[in-house]
């Protein structure tokens, strides 16, 4: 199964040092006490690993014995391989993607619905007229849902630059404030 998983930027998670591009193997996989932790949810990683400056993440491939969580979702396997380091922007995305693939699924703790300003350098924003404001440098990810249901039509994914994107101003999914 492909997932998501967040590190610190040394690769270690509650201690333990993953190896890149290699097979990590461990006994038991319980979400709640064991296993190696990543989630299908992209976005999931953000709320293990909330401080994205220090931290880096990673598609996956999990494997052996999978445990899923009944939170959100968060999986517990007994192996792991680090695939591919994904920039902050490019999870963010794969986020998006994730919504638009699953719209029926829930919603990841940090997405806000309808509007949202950006909190610790960005925001994720879902619904029928979406629209996000932030400050310089900040990142605005928004998700359009079609009118008469929770299928993803649009999405897009703006940084604040001070040009096309101007500070404390409100945008949505066509970039238009």
């Amino acid at each position: 199964m492909i997932a998501y998983k967040g590190l610190k930027k040394d690769l270690t998670c509650l201690g333990y040092q993953f190896l890149l591009n290699q097979v990590n193997i461990t006994d038991q996989a319980n979400c709640a006490e064991n296993g190696f932790h990543c989630a299908e949810n992209p976005l999931d990683c953000l709320c293990y690993y909330r401080d994205w400056r220090k931290s880096v993440y990673f598609l996956v491939k999990a494997e052996g014995d999978l445990d899923e969580d009944s939170v959100d979702s968060k999986i517990s396997c007994t192996r792991i391989t680090l695939l591919k380091e994904l920039s902050f922007q490019m999870l963010l995305l794969h986020g998006l993607a994730y919504m638009a693939r699953h719209p029926g699924r829930k919603w990841c703790s940090i997405v806000k619905k309808e509007e949202g300003r950006c909190w610790d350098g960005y925001v994720v924003v879902r619904g029928k007229h979406p629209k996000a404001s932030g400050s310089m440098g900040d990142i605005l990810a928004l998700a359009k849902e079609e009118p008469d249901s929770q299928q993803i039509q649009e999405v897009a994914l703006y940084v604040v630059d001070g040009k096309q994107y101007k500070p404390h101003t409100w945008y949505g999914v066509d970039g238009k404030a």
